[in-house]
């Protein structure tokens, strides 16, 4: 069954050419096509166009059907070109002439919007909570080990006395930018598209704010061609959001993985987290944090492939834009497993308490050694050089009792202030 079918068929090629894998990615958006289609029929009946035993026909049935795709059950037969056209003939087979009204008003192009809108709210709501929850750990591991010292690198040199309390920390503060993207890609999801139809609205009376406010939007698309031109652009927004986080994330795997490494020996993690391998006994690879790298790596090139799908097309609807879907939802759905297994493994994590002592680490403290002959009078400019002539002749004494107190430093983590920028 095809929506647009005038009572001809289509080449079997075209068809598979044009359907792609539509069929699946709609289970996951067939629940919201049922919401969106609900408060579509109650907005028919408001404004005369169903009767109110028709509408509470439709919404029953409706509410069967979003029982079916919760239990599992509810399937788009290959008979089928989308979740649009399974549901209405279920809807026409239960109630017969009833269930072909419920395209009155509609085109596929404005049920697809504001689906993939509502699942989209969904998603970022749900990315949002899933980002907290490893903010919150990573809070608690900052503040539980704020007091074990790390070496911090630049250009991969040692350089200055970090603290697992800074590296946990900054991971979390930096998902707090993350969640701006988030938030933003929320408020543009946030507008109801419904009712502008194919594009350029429709001669219906029909009632948007009605429809707004039953689906739970917090305002309209108001222009309908504008409401079209979102088809992507949505996408592109939440495109953004998860390249942020995956960012992030992808950073702190590496880092997780360089740690582990014998040479490093900073972190560890219980063997039910590691792999081992087929020939080498003593492996103890970092496999999940590779993949977390690697997956958040892909994620990061989501923005640019919708970019590149959409940046050259001209306004109203094009068939290009069925391909973002296939784009964005395996994107969300890898994103919300990379957090879901960060936070699980994270919980184990194992920190060494005794880095700082192999003698190989004492110029981390050259810097704070050299601070001290300043605080005690000496020119920054003379006790640089008195220190680098003390590395170079190997007369260097750190001092291990270093002081930070200032803001944001190893000393002074400011974690409260951090746990606001979240709220």
């Amino acid at each position: 069954m095809k929506l647009w079918d005038k009572g001809f068929s289509t080449d079997k090629k075209i068809d598979h050419f044009t359907v792609g894998n539509d069929r699946e990615l709609d289970l996951v958006l067939a629940k919201y096509d049922v919401i969106a289609s609900k408060a579509h029929a109650k907005m028919l009946g408001r404004i005369g166009l169903l009767t109110s035993e028709e509408t509470q026909a439709l919404c029953a049935e409706l509410d069967q059907i979003s029982k079916s795709i919760e239990e599992g059950k509810f399937i788009i037969e290959d008979s089928f070109e989308d979740m649009h056209s399974k549901i209405e003939y279920v809807l026409t087979e239960k109630l017969g002439d009833t269930g072909k009204k419920i395209h009155t008003a509609r085109s596929r192009n404005d049920q697809v919007l504001v689906a993939m809108q509502l699942y989209l709210k969904n998603e970022l709501s749900e990315i949002k909570e899933m980002t907290q929850s490893l903010f919150h750990l990573l809070l608690e591991l900052a503040d539980h080990h704020k007091e074990v010292l790390l070496p911090g690198y630049t250009h991969l040199q040692i350089a200055m006395p970090s603290s697992f309390g800074l590296w946990f920390s900054a991971y979390a503060e930096s998902l707090v930018d993350d969640l701006y993207f988030i938030e933003a890609a929320y408020k543009v999801a946030d507008q109801n598209p419904l009712g502008s139809a194919a594009g350029y609205g429709s001669s219906f009376p029909i009632d948007r704010s009605f429809t707004t406010m039953e689906m739970g939007f917090g305002t309209m698309k108001y222009n309908v061609v504008a409401a079209q031109m979102g088809r992507g652009k949505v996408e592109k927004a939440t495109a953004f959001g998860i390249s942020s986080i995956a960012a992030t994330l992808s950073k702190m795997a590496m880092d997780i993985c360089l740690y582990m490494s014998q040479n490093f020996n900073f972190i560890s993690f219980p063997d039910e987290l590691t792999t081992g391998s087929s020939i080498m006994p003593h492996k103890k690879n970092p496999d999940v944090f590779e993949l977390v790298r690697g997956r958040c790596n892909k994620l990061q090139a989501v923005p640019n492939q919708l970019i590149l799908i959409t940046n050259n097309l001209p306004s109203g609807y094009h068939r290009d834009l069925q391909l973002v879907k296939e784009v964005i939802v395996p994107a969300i759905q890898d994103l919300k497993a990379c957090l879901e297994i960060l936070t699980f493994s994270l919980k184990e994590v194992k920190v060494n308490k005794s880095i700082l002592e192999d003698p190989k680490y004492d110029y981390l403290f050259s810097v704070d050694t050299l601070n001290e002959l300043v605080l005690g009078g000496m020119p920054f400019r003379d006790a640089y050089k008195k220190m680098g002539m003390e590395i170079n002749e190997g007369n260097f004494t750190p001092k291990r009792d270093i002081k930070h107190i200032h803001e944001g430093s190893l000393g002074n983590l400011c974690l409260e202030e951090i746990r606001k920028k979240m709220k």
